[in-house]
């Protein structure tokens, strides 16, 4: 019999806040809007000889400063093809796509690392941040997986998986 052992994180304070808007594979894009995320976390390693997976005291900082590096921002998917988003000497970004055009003071803006500011890439960039920052400060832990869900809305939410 196989047995694993994970943690699961949802508190009332890993949420953000932030705007951004979607582009469907036809071109079309939804106006700039803003929702009120939650983030979800679930830890898979093996059982120290203590008993614990993780100690939840060591990885809800880790989750609560990615959050909070997203919150009150507007969201842009860096990775996308055809959206431009250019930081400009006077303070401004200046975000274009197609015949769209915004500037937005630069320290609101969060250019990601995703094609998409969708729920699964937000969770997706939470994921691999999340990873990148444990191995970066708990020694030992090795994951087996981490998966992580974003909420844009209650009831709906995107969630990857990383088997490791």
């Amino acid at each position: 019999m196989k047995t694993t052992w994970s943690i699961q994180i949802h508190k009332d304070y890993l949420k953000f806040s932030a705007a951004h808007f979607l582009i469907f594979p036809d071109g079309s894009a939804e106006r700039l809007h803003g929702h009120n995320y939650k983030v979800f976390v679930d830890v898979e390693t093996e059982l120290d000889p203590h008993g614990l997976v993780i100690n939840f005291k060591d990885i809800k900082p880790i989750v609560r400063e990615i959050v909070d590096e997203l919150d009150e921002r507007v969201l842009i998917p860096g990775q996308h093809p055809v959206l431009g988003c250019e930081a400009r000497s006077d303070g401004h970004t200046e975000i274009r796509y197609r015949e769209r055009r915004y500037q937005i003071p630069t320290d609101e803006v969060c250019v990601l690392p995703i094609s998409n500011s969708s729920a699964e890439n937000l969770a997706g960039y939470v994921a691999r941040e999340l990873m990148r920052r444990m191995r970066e400060r708990l020694d030992g832990i090795k994951p087996r997986a981490v998966q992580v869900g974003v909420e844009e809305t209650p009831g709906q939410r995107g969630v990857v998986r990383f088997d490791l």
